[in-house]
């Protein structure tokens, strides 16, 4: 073989394999955000991939409540519920996700268990208000239903607030609510759950904070980690009709969050980075040592053919992505809180303060809430953030 011939065939190999190599790491220009949820959520459902909607759906419809835009809040969880839920089938991207060339974050999106969960729980909130306590049950069931399967079953469907609701309904339903509640008594760690009171007809739904956070750790950011915020808020004070109610935390979504144990996907992100690593380190030593071979005149095919196996070894090594999908429904709250009252026929002007530490208002954080109480078994649903816009009027 002429040393031409040999020359040629190594820089075309050299060259294949930089053209595959960065179609392999190409990515797509990201969506450039406006940082108002409904706007970003509105271009990325017209305009953006598939994948993100639910996560743009889950935004918006909390923004949405946060306004008090019930309304527009409604369609968009209905719709993030039915493909989470699975209704639509097997999910195609996620199967493909599970390959060795091809992102998690390429799966369409549809959350953590406790971002589902977190969709049914706002979702059941909405139904309560609009006078169906059933339909609300069961989305808070479905909700604890997504945490069910932790790896670790000591933190399998513990959210203290899911199983209270679900007995609170039930009692008021006229059921016995009595093994829901003892299932939140025994998880509960920030706060113990009052007694029920079925004859309660205010029902306060308030949550505070940041949610946590996504990042990917490890050699190629195959681990999925999370990162909680922290808030100065470590209270609620409702101020109604001259009475002062005092709320603590009830769930943690952190600790949801990080509880739960390893994933599935978890176990293919390492094969995924073990396959990556191995690859490279043999493209690497295919490469030089076919160098060295083809230096030599007995050793030049064999060089050559070794040169072209670490060639694509480097390849599938640049083609191969480990890394973990962050993608986050980052306007979730930190903490979830909740009051059931009752209060007389006519209406009220309530206060929600946020406390520190020590007990004392925060500044620039209350929110007013001005609702009626009517006759009948009805209840008056409210819901309160520290991101809501206040004053509501219900």
């Amino acid at each position: 073989m002429r040393i031409e011939n040999l020359q040629f065939g190594i820089a075309s190999l050299s060259l294949a394999a930089l053209l595959l190599a960065g179609c392999a790491t190409q990515r797509p220009p990201p969506q450039r955000l406006t940082g108002d949820p409904i706007t970003d959520g509105q271009h990325a459902i017209e305009s953006g991939p598939e994948k993100d909607k639910v996560l743009w759906q889950y935004r918006m419809a909390l923004t949405y409540i946060r306004q008090g835009k019930f309304g527009e809040a409604r369609p968009l969880l209905d719709e993030a519920i039915t493909r989470i839920s699975n209704i639509l089938g097997k999910d195609e991207a996620a199967r493909k996700a599970r390959g060795y060339f091809t992102p998690e974050a390429k799966k369409n999106f549809i959350g953590e268990p406790y971002e589902r969960a977190m969709a049914y729980y706002y979702r059941g909130i909405l139904y309560w208000m609009d006078g169906e306590p059933d339909n609300a049950r069961a989305c808070f069931r479905s909700a604890a239903f997504e945490d069910s399967d932790a790896v670790d079953k000591t933190y399998a469907a513990d959210y203290v607030l899911l199983d209270y609701l679900d007995g609170l309904v039930t009692a008021k339903l006229g059921g016995d609510g009595a093994d829901a509640f003892k299932r939140a008594a025994e998880s509960a760690k920030l706060s113990s759950p009052p007694p029920y009171d079925a004859r309660a007809n205010v029902i306060f739904f308030v949550d505070y904070g940041a949610a946590p956070m996504k990042y990917g750790m490890g050699e190629y950011g195959q681990k999925l980690m999370f990162r909680a915020s922290a808030t100065p808020i470590h209270g609620i004070q409702i101020q109604i009709d001259g009475k002062t109610y005092k709320l603590r935390p009830w769930d943690d979504l952190y600790f949801q969050a990080t509880t739960r144990g390893g994933r599935v996907m978890d176990d293919i992100l390492a094969n995924k980075a073990g396959f990556k690593r191995t690859t490279d380190v043999a493209g690497t030593a295919g490469i030089l040592g076919g160098a060295v071979m083809t230096q030599h005149k007995d050793t030049q095919v064999a060089g050559i053919g070794l040169l072209a196996a670490g060639l694509i070894s480097k390849i599938a090594s640049a083609g191969t992505t480990p890394e973990a999908d962050i993608r986050t429904w980052d306007n979730l709250p930190h903490f979830l809180s909740f009051a059931a009252l009752e209060l007389p026929v006519g209406q009220y002007n309530a206060t929600v303060d946020f406390l520190d530490g020590a007990d004392r208002l925060l500044p620039n954080l209350s929110k007013k809430v001005s609702f009626t109480v009517a006759a009948g078994n009805a209840e008056k649903v409210i819901y309160v953030s520290d991101k809501s816009t206040t004053p509501q009027n219900l």
